[in-house]
């Protein structure tokens, strides 16, 4: 009697324990950071040489594993590709021709800075599936936040037409995703790449539903992204392009981003925020002529974390745009996942 009398107490004292820190194990889970790599991306084979290739993720994929970010962080899966989602940005036409210029062994598809082999129209279409798989784990709350290192990139692809290394474009597609699948009304899309995404601001030029912010050189490729941009009819103001001049560093670009994109951003209220994460803005990279560090990504990324944390609940999906010099690449992509980790409240 006795034993059984000591066994009780012990459960009593033990167990609220055992069921705070179960808790707490849940919790933190919850808080973490998805990540998400998908060796689909060696399937999109370009030319020797070409400055958009297999090595860029690769490069992150190892890195991520040699620092432990992966440890700390929560793999991810994307989503079956689903023709549906698709068509909510690009054509019937565009579709058919890509997949026809794949099937039939063209090199390139609509310019010579697209190049194709037969399964880079597979491979976009992963790409487009796992940003979206990202979005799903978000609004099931299995993570806070996510990184989708994936390729190819695509931000300069239009309803129409593939450019500037860009098939599909990822992130258009993901706030017409999140619009149509979750009801969600607002969406806040911030791009940092060095060069400004024409074919999303293209895409939502009209749409006063889906705020778009770049920051990137000028003048550059692809020639546009004036700063009179700023969309047009019912959706004129929610558009904001800031330009800057090669050699621009950090402090420029943290300036726009406190003056102009915060004050923006808490006038419009986004209900989910998507980052066109490009890190070709850094100093030692062999395209762009910006001289961003990682620990000026870092910063940026903070900015934008800090606004979801406010604005929607933390919401946030980052998905790879550009960056050639894969340590590069690598490093500014850490500081910025490493900032993603950090706590929910800046």
């Amino acid at each position: 009697m006795r034993c059984f009398l000591l066994i009780v107490l012990v459960l009593l004292v033990v167990a609220p324990a055992w069921a705070v820190g179960n808790d707490a194990t849940s919790s933190a889970s919850l808080a973490r950071t998805g990540i998400l790599i998908d060796e689909m991306h060696h399937r999109h084979a370009t030319p020797a040489g070409f400055p958009e290739n297999a090595a860029r993720v690769d490069a992150i994929e190892k890195r991520f594993e040699k620092d432990g970010i992966f440890a700390r962080g929560v793999r991810l899966k994307g989503n079956a590709p689903d023709d549906k989602w698709l068509k909510l940005v690009h054509t019937d036409a565009y579709l058919k021709r890509l997949r026809a210029a794949c099937a039939t062994g063209d090199a390139f598809i609509d310019s010579r800075d697209v190049p194709i082999c037969k399964d880079s129209e597979l491979a976009a279409r992963t790409a487009v599936a796992d940003v979206l798989g990202a979005v799903d784990a978000v609004m099931a709350g299995r993570v806070k936040n996510a990184f989708c290192a994936i390729r190819p990139p695509g931000h300069h692809a239009s309803a129409n037409r593939a450019m500037g290394f860009c098939i599909y474009n990822n992130v258009a597609i993901a706030a017409k995703y999140i619009q149509t699948k979750y009801h969600l009304a607002r969406v806040l899309i911030v791009d940092f790449d060095v060069h400004h995404g024409n074919g999303t601001q293209a895409t939502f030029d009209a749409d006063p539903t889906v705020f778009y912010f770049s920051v990137h050189q000028s003048p550059f490729y692809p020639r546009t992204g004036g700063a009179d941009e700023t969309g047009v009819g019912a959706a004129k103001g929610t558009k904001i392009n800031v330009p800057l001049a090669a050699g621009s560093g950090d402090a420029q670009a943290l300036a726009a981003f406190k003056n102009r994109l915060v004050p923006a951003a808490r006038k419009f209220k986004p209900d989910f925020i998507l980052i066109s994460a490009g890190f070709d803005a850094h100093k030692n990279d062999p395209i762009g002529g910006l001289a961003y560090t990682p620990a000026g990504y870092a910063a940026l990324t903070r900015i934008v974390k800090k606004i979801a944390f406010e604005e929607c609940h933390g919401r946030l999906v980052s998905l790879l745009e550009g960056g050639y010099n894969p340590d590069a690449l690598a490093e500014s992509a850490e500081a910025h996942v490493r900032t993603l980790m950090e706590n929910d409240e800046p």
